[in-house]
């Protein structure tokens, strides 16, 4: 999912935290000295005040928030529940069942009110496990990704390494460089944009500060790409949504995941 319109303002100043690759690729840890808000360094009181400060916010900002925060909660637990299913055919019902009935009741929806009324699911292909792979990310060089989302400022990302798909294509792994970190694989295929295709921005795959995550076998991530969703943006342009880049671009068409359009 993308980022809401309106939510996630929040200050992206990190705390202490420890990096680390969690055996996907090789390295070592880095810690990240805290830094204080300036209030907050010149002491209690002073940082008390800025508090004490801050506007009230508004109702409907605080609901689309709240609203958000369960949505998260909910993909979290449905990602959960797909890691947790050893048939992933079984585990790709589950994620499409869980999907259909968020989009078409959840206030937090991408859905504009006039796609709610005869929405009856969200277009996803049958599953083919041929489009499932386990693949270790391998070392490459860094590079940074700076996306502007309008609503929630400039996010950045840094590249932590590229996985190799047979038949398919490299892709750039992308490490969330915001307060949560987290992994972020987008994919574009060559159906991107066309008739019958998929979202011409590409779709997700792996974003797992947003929940979004397939898990691991041993050292390799896995990559089923019948788990390939739309970005909110492809629904409901409000949203702001980081994109596929070059390195996330493959030349071969991918027929299953969540299709675009009619």
């Amino acid at each position: 999912m993308g980022l809401p319109p309106g939510a996630g303002r929040a200050a992206r100043r990190r705390d202490a935290r420890t990096d680390t690759a969690a055996g996907l690729l090789s390295g070592g840890r880095r810690t990240v000295a805290p830094r204080l808000p300036a209030e907050e360094a010149r002491g209690p009181a002073a940082y008390a005040r800025t508090v004490s400060q801050t506007e009230t916010v508004p109702a409907d900002r605080a609901e689309t928030a709240l609203a958000t925060v369960d949505w998260r909660r909910t993909t979290f637990d449905l990602y959960r529940r797909v890691r947790a299913t050893a048939d992933p055919a079984e585990a790709h019902a589950l994620w499409r069942a869980t999907r259909d009935a968020m989009f078409a009741e959840h206030p937090a929806s991408a859905l504009l009110p006039e796609d709610r009324a005869d929405f009856t699911g969200l277009p996803v292909a049958a599953y083919d496990p041929a489009w499932r792979f386990s693949v270790p990310v391998e070392a490459a060089e860094p590079l940074a990704m700076d996306v502007e989302t309008g609503t929630d400022g400039v996010v950045h990302f840094d590249r932590l390494g590229i996985v190799r798909v047979p038949d398919v294509g490299s892709f750039d792994v992308w490490a969330h460089g915001g307060y949560g970190g987290g992994l972020f694989v987008p994919v574009k295929d060559a159906g991107a944009g066309k008739p019958g295709g998929t979202y011409g921005g590409g779709r997700y795959l792996l974003d797992t500060i947003k929940g979004a995550d397939l898990g691991a076998e041993g050292d390799e991530l896995v990559l089923d790409f019948n788990f390939a969703y739309n970005p909110s943006c492809a629904y409901d342009p409000a949203w702001a949504c980081p994109l596929a880049p070059p390195g996330n671009t493959v030349a071969v068409a991918i027929p299953v995941g969540e299709r675009y359009g009619s």
